[in-house]
């Protein structure tokens, strides 16, 4: 069964895609594809996965689509198009039109975060419970947000074709942002029993790595793929045999994926000696240090701090200026990060990762009591259960 979960989830915006391209309708595609990944998951398991799976997925999409069409109060206005739309029958196509239907959730009629939650939910395959936890907002904003980017795009005439050369790199950067919000909600899954969600991980890395094919010499598209490489390669010692959390210092890095930091590395390099440093490489190069690193204990922090001085200055935001300030806190000591996190309380006062990073701060400045309080409010703030039960454990552990 899980085998059929994950080629699902792989052939779902390919076969989006597709029926977008065809029949031009995003929201009607949308559902009739929703319905055949239904039928699948049903089907497969007891009667056996077909020897064209997304071809199976194209035809069934494909009707559900044109009976819902036909079916349609102007039906009579539509006939000749839809007489003149590919059979269900027909063959599908062997094009991947995932990349495409990427840009076109990205579309510049769209804000920001509507691009954003869109292209969750139609190409990454998140459920709008997971998108709003990513956004922190109530899931019922991010149904409606969902909906109106669906409405908003049909309503601007957007084709289903490659964006301008003059959009192409604004498209991109929120294309590559999406890339991100689900490597991370794979790899520190927001909510449920585990830690890792590893498809959609292999979504993200597979997503970045198509992008790299169509961009080969973009060192952002190259830096984010490093970026995931380097982190999704600890994984392997993130969690222990009864999946509890292991923080990076106390990692076995024996355990880590040599050949994929390798490969990080590669990308990194080469990205930083061709041109503009952007916010993707320069964290794949803070990653790639964490990495090289034999013990914990050999980690090159002024090196670290240094690259996240000059991440600020490329993608200023509190998320990188509380990891800055842990950086500070390692080269200069806990009082000065302290400082710097607390004047992050305004715009991350509300999130455990906070309370979680001023807790270890207040550790090792030796204030035991208010470190355990710190700890037990980020357990409590936080929707991880291996992330609750391991700052639960903190707090219980913290000496003072």
């Amino acid at each position: 069964m899980a085998g059929v979960e994950d080629l699902l989830r792989e052939l779902a915006p390919q076969v989006l895609g597709t029926l977008v391209r065809r029949y031009g309708q995003f929201d009607a595609a949308e559902d009739a594809v929703q319905e055949a990944l239904l039928d699948a998951a049903v089907q497969w398991p007891r009667q056996g996965v077909p020897d064209s799976p997304r071809g199976w997925l194209v035809t069934v999409a494909s009707r559900r689509i044109i009976d819902e069409m036909r079916s349609d109060a102007s039906r009579r206005r539509r006939e000749e198009t839809v007489a003149a739309w590919p059979q269900p029958g027909e063959p599908a196509p062997d094009q991947d039109d995932t990349l495409t239907l990427l840009f076109l959730c990205c579309h510049p009629a769209l804000s920001e975060p509507s691009q954003l939650a869109l292209t969750l939910r139609a190409v990454g395959g998140l459920t709008t419970a997971e998108i709003a936890r990513a956004f922190l907002v109530p899931e019922a904003t991010m149904a409606q947000r969902i909906s109106r980017a669906k409405a908003r795009i049909k309503a601007a005439g957007a084709q289903f074709t490659p964006p301008p050369e003059e959009e192409r790199a604004e498209r991109l950067r929120v294309v590559l942002h999406v890339l991100y919000l689900i490597f991370n909600e794979g790899y520190t899954a927001s909510s449920g029993p585990d830690l890792h969600r590893t498809d959609l991980t292999a979504e993200a890395v597979r997503l970045t790595r198509a992008v790299g094919r169509l961009l080969p010499g973009d060192g952002e598209v190259a830096g984010l793929l490093a970026l995931m490489l380097l982190t999704d390669a600890r994984r392997p010692a993130r969690t222990d045999g009864e999946g509890r959390l292991i923080p990076l210092a106390e990692q076995d890095r024996s355990l880590w994926d040599r050949k994929m930091i390798a490969e990080g590395v590669e990308l990194v390099s080469g990205a930083l000696a061709a041109g503009t440093l952007g916010p993707y490489q320069l964290q794949a190069a803070i990653a790639a240090v964490h990495d090289e690193a034999p013990r914990a204990a050999d980690t090159d922090w002024p090196q670290i701090l240094a690259l996240y001085e000059l991440l600020a200055g490329a993608s200023d935001n509190p998320v990188v200026r509380l990891n800055h300030a842990v950086a500070v806190a390692m080269v200069r000591g806990p009082r000065e990060g302290l400082a710097l996190v607390d004047a992050l309380a305004g715009p991350l006062g509300e999130h455990h990762r906070w309370y979680a990073v001023r807790a270890h701060l207040l550790e090792l400045a030796g204030e035991g009591r208010a470190a355990r309080d710190s700890y037990r409010e980020a357990a409590r703030r936080t929707t991880s259960l291996p992330e609750q039960r391991y700052l639960t454990e903190r707090a219980g552990r913290t000496p003072g």
